[in-house]
């Protein structure tokens, strides 16, 4: 239960984007905040400054739809996961902390370690006509033969400047590592733990 007392009816409200993890605001909610929040799945705070319940976006249109909801140790805050509709900030910006961080880069690093799961998912439980578990079937040589073969391709789109068909081949090659990585008993975390040893030897 939150302990509503100890801030004199109010409880920190942490907000943080769920897809890009990136902290979007802190504001405050009472009890009554907190449960029209829950019930309506839009965040709720109560205004100090106005002294009544406001729900984020009421007049902007940018609200902020409720992922999850969860107390800290101490059951005096809450950490709340959120679909922004749009700038949480009122001065246009995607962070009231002033940090336009890469969403695009960050999403792109979450789907990374999905897929990386899903190939983990078809080699504990093979799926009938999954190209993946074809690559299992054909082993380590096989599979380190598509990723040189998507390698050459990539650099062919590279030098010759094509950027379009580069993108293609790059995925070809980056999803062909991650199989590569798996059928070697690898997680694509091992390679970047010898990257972030190799930097701090810098």
């Amino acid at each position: 239960m939150l302990d509503f007392d100890k801030m004199g009816g109010l409880v920190p409200a942490i907000i943080q984007d769920e897809q890009t993890s990136q902290v979007l605001m802190l504001g405050y909610m009472n009890q009554e905040a907190l449960e029209k929040t829950k019930q309506e799945g839009l965040v709720t705070f109560f205004s100090r400054s106005k002294n009544r319940l406001w729900t984020k976006g009421e007049t902007s249109g940018n609200t902020l739809q409720v992922v999850t909801i969860v107390e800290d140790c101490d059951n005096d805050s809450l950490l709340i996961k959120v679909k922004p509709s749009g700038p949480t900030c009122h001065t246009g910006s995607t962070s009231c902390f002033g940090e336009e961080a890469s969403a695009k880069r960050v999403i792109a690093i979450q789907f990374i370690a999905q897929l990386e799961e899903v190939i983990h998912q078809r080699k504990i439980s093979p799926l009938e006509g999954s190209y993946t578990n074809f690559l299992f079937d054909k082993g380590v040589n096989k599979i380190a033969q598509k990723v040189g073969e998507e390698a050459v391709e990539t650099v062919i789109d590279a030098v010759a400047g094509k950027t379009d068909t580069m993108k293609g081949e790059a995925a070809d090659l980056l999803y062909h590592l991650l199989v590569l990585l798996s059928a070697s008993g690898l997680e694509l975390a091992d390679v970047v733990a010898v990257l972030k040893e190799r930097h701090q030897k810098k």
